[in-house]
C-alpha cells in the first residue's frame, strides 16, 4: 500500500500546486458568481493559495479555514491577506464549527484527499445556514486531466508507482454530482474547468515537479542514466514553444448546490 499523500512545505507547494490552484480557482469563482459579505469555509485550505484568491475576490465578511496540517497552516497564516482568518487544525470529516456557520464552503483540490467524501459533504452542509452555497473541484485524475499526468504516465511506464489521492473516484465528471445530490443539496450543477500553465523551459518543470510529496523522491531516487532518458521522454511529450517555454494543461471537476 502507498503512503499517503502528505503535504507539509507551504512553499514547496505554492510552485507545485498553488500556481495551478488559483488558476482553476479564478474560473470557480467566477461560476460561483457569489455575493459580497458572505462567511466562507475553506476545507483543506493547505497554505491559503485559494484562500487567498477567495478574500481578494470575493469581500468576505469572515473567512475560515482547516487542514491537517499544522506547517501548511502556518504558512497560509503568513499571508498578508489572510491575517484575520480563522485557520485551524482539523479533519473534513468533522468540522470544528457549529451548524449554520457558514454562507459558503469550499472544498478546492480536496475531495479526493478525504476518506469518506460522502461524509465530508454532509459536514459541508451541516455548517451551512439554509440557502448557503457548497462547492468543489477537483482534477480528473483517473481521467487523465492531474497538470502533471505526462510526467506520471512515463513513470508508471517505467515501473515506478505513482500514488493517487485515495478517493480519486470522487472527482470522475458526475460523481461529485452524485455525492451532492445524496446528500440533500438543491440546484445540484457540474461543470469541467481546463486551465494552462507555462513553465520556463524543461528543467523549471522538472524542478517543480520534484517539490511533489508523492514523486519528488522518486524522481530523486532514480539513476542520472534513468534521469536523463526520463527527460528525453518529458521533451518528447512536452514540446517546447516560443522562447523554449513548456505549456500544459489541467483539466477538474467542479460542483456546486445550494442547502434546502
Amino acid at each position: 500500500m502507498s503512503d499517503p499523500i502528505q503535504f507539509n512545505d507551504g512553499a514547496g507547494y505554492e510552485r507545485f500546486m498553488g500556481r495551478w490552484s488559483r488558476l482553476a480557482g479564478t474560473q470557480f469563482l467566477d461560476w460561483l458568481a457569489p455575493a459580497k459579505g458572505w462567511r466562507w469555509l475553506d476545507i483543506g485550505c493547505g497554505n491559503g493559495a485559494f484562500t487567498e484568491l477567495m478574500v481578494e475576490r470575493c469581500a468576505p465578511a469572515s473567512t475560515a479555514g482547516i487542514d491537517p496540517s499544522e506547517a501548511q497552516l502556518a504558512f497560509a497564516r503568513s499571508r498578508p491577506p489572510l491575517k484575520a482568518a480563522d485557520f485551524r487544525k482539523a479533519d473534513a470529516m468533522a468540522l470544528p464549527f457549529p451548524d449554520g456557520s457558514f454562507d459558503a464552503a469550499v472544498m478546492p483540490l480536496v475531495i479526493f484527499f478525504v476518506p469518506d467524501p460522502a461524509k465530508g459533504v454532509a459536514e459541508m452542509l451541516r455548517v451551512l445556514r439554509p440557502g448557503g452555497v457548497a462547492a468543489a473541484y477537483a482534477w480528473d485524475m483517473l481521467g487523465g486531466g492531474f497538470p502533471y499526468e505526462a510526467l506520471h504516465a512515463e513513470l508508471r511506464a517505467m515501473g515506478v508507482e505513482v500514488p493517487v489521492p485515495p478517493s480519486s473516484e470522487a472527482a470522475k465528471p458526475g460523481a461529485m454530482r452524485d455525492y451532492w445530490t445524496k446528500a440533500g443539496f438543491l440546484d445540484v450543477e457540474e461543470r469541467e474547468i481546463s486551465v494552462r500553465r507555462e513553465f520556463e523551459s524543461l528543467e523549471d518543470y522538472w524542478a517543480t515537479s520534484l517539490l511533489s510529496p508523492s514523486v519528488g523522491p522518486k524522481l530523486a531516487a532514480l539513476e542520472p542514466k534513468a534521469q536523463a532518458g526520463l527527460k528525453e521522454r518529458l521533451r518528447e511529450r512536452l514540446p517546447a514553444g516560443a522562447g523554449g517555454r513548456i505549456p500544459c494543461t489541467g483539466r477538474a471537476n467542479a460542483v456546486k448546490g445550494r442547502k434546502r
